[in-house]
């Protein structure tokens, strides 16, 4: 009896490797994970975004803190900066030091994830 619970869940975990293998980071996931560099009016401006939803951005030599979270293929964000939540939406299939242009409240801006 022992051995066939055994054999079941192997069977049942070699099943469910290559879903999990299969799946891949979005977007969204390196942004929140590497944190990014966003590009706007000249300025740059670095911002890490931690695990319960609160981020830090470096600007002007201040440091702004705000909170995040994503809706689909949108990271919405809220600061002190920037009253009242704003949603962007992020380009699929990015990662790791590609750079891209989203359009925010303030207009276009390039954010480029850190490696």
């Amino acid at each position: 009896m022992q051995k066939s619970l055994i054999l079941a869940a192997a069977a049942a975990a070699m099943l469910t490797a290559p879903a999990l293998a299969g799946e891949s980071e979005t977007t969204l996931d390196y942004v929140i994970e590497k944190g990014v560099v966003l590009s706007v009016s000249g300025f740059e401006i670095p911002v890490m975004y931690h695990a319960d939803g609160t981020y830090t951005a470096e600007a002007m030599g201040s440091e702004i803190p705000g909170t995040w979270r994503i809706d689909g293929a949108s990271l919405c964000t809220e600061s002190s900066m920037q009253p009242g939540e704003t949603c962007t939406e992020y380009p699929e299939d990015m990662g790791p030091g590609d750079s891209f242009e989203v359009m925010g409240a303030m207009g276009p801006a390039t954010i480029t994830i850190n490696e």
